[in-house]
């Protein structure tokens, strides 16, 4: 493991392996550098690349300065870049995707190639938005130490996962790991409320996104998660969709790996 502070001072861990240009791999929520699908990843990766694989502030080894806020975990992806040499490529999932597509259209010049899987942003009516007081119920939650209550909100209001579909998981050793990074709920929903108001999503802000740009699918998630790629890959000036047969939001590191591999290479994806 290594550490990069980042300009508020917060340390950021990260495993850097293999060679060549740098890929920085962003998680989506209450994602760890230690989940399996993304040390999978990482490993085909660093057989072509460089792989920094890290936790964001508040999750895994990385520290946690409050009072929080996106644009510091937008620095840390900067300090990543700067630590990799002030160059690199990036990848995004889930909510770690609008992350990505925010620091590429912060630092334009120094992300080379951008990559996102299931932006989870809301543009049609196939799910309800986040509520208006979605963050602000989780932290209510947090403040009386109801971690538990405040992943099961989390999973009900932002995955839609029913409620008897929820109780079972309560058994599960998963469980203790989503509360024990309950607090970044918050987080998340802070890095998302935008985008998961059904209120659009501002394209606008991201028309200096002008690096090649691959935004990926699974032809298996829920319907929004299609229509934001679609209007994604469409609105960005230099970008492509490719939906990847036979995969949900949880896509399998099988599926993901040879496409970011091909396009990271330039070679057609």
């Amino acid at each position: 493991m290594k550490t990069v502070l980042s300009k508020d001072g917060t340390s950021i861990a990260f495993d850097k392996s293999g060679v060549g240009r740098t890929i920085i791999l962003v998680a989506g929520g209450m994602g760890v550098r230690s989940n399996p699908m993304f040390r999978q990843l990482e490993t085909v990766l660093a057989s072509h690349f460089t792989v920094y694989n890290y936790d964001c502030r508040g999750r895994g080894d990385s520290g946690d300065t409050l009072p929080h806020a996106v644009s510091h975990e937008i620095e840390d992806i900067e300090a990543l870049i700067e630590e990799a040499g002030g160059a690199a490529y990036l990848f995004g999932i889930s909510s770690g995707a609008t992350l990505a597509l925010e620091a590429a259209a912060m630092f334009p010049h120094n992300i080379k190639k951008l990559a996102l899987y299931d932006p989870p942003f809301l543009l049609d009516d196939s799910r309800s938005p986040l509520p208006n007081d979605y963050v602000a119920h989780v932290n209510e939650l947090l403040a009386v130490g109801q971690r538990d209550e405040a992943v099961e909100y989390f999973l009900q209001e932002a995955l839609r996962i029913p409620s008897a579909d929820i109780a079972p998981m309560r058994n599960d050793p998963e469980w203790q790991i989503m509360v024990a990074l309950a607090h970044t709920i918050a987080y998340d929903g802070m890095i998302m409320e935008e985008m998961m108001s059904g209120k659009g999503i501002p394209l606008e802000r991201w028309q200096s996104v002008t690096m090649p740009s691959l935004v990926l699918n699974g032809a298996k998630s829920e319907p929004h998660f299609g229509t934001a790629a679609s209007a994604v890959a469409e609105g960005l000036p230099n970008a492509r969709l490719h939906i990847i047969e036979g995969q949900t939001h949880q896509v399998e590191s099988a599926a993901l790996s040879p496409l970011l591999i091909e396009f990271y290479k330039g070679q057609k994806v």
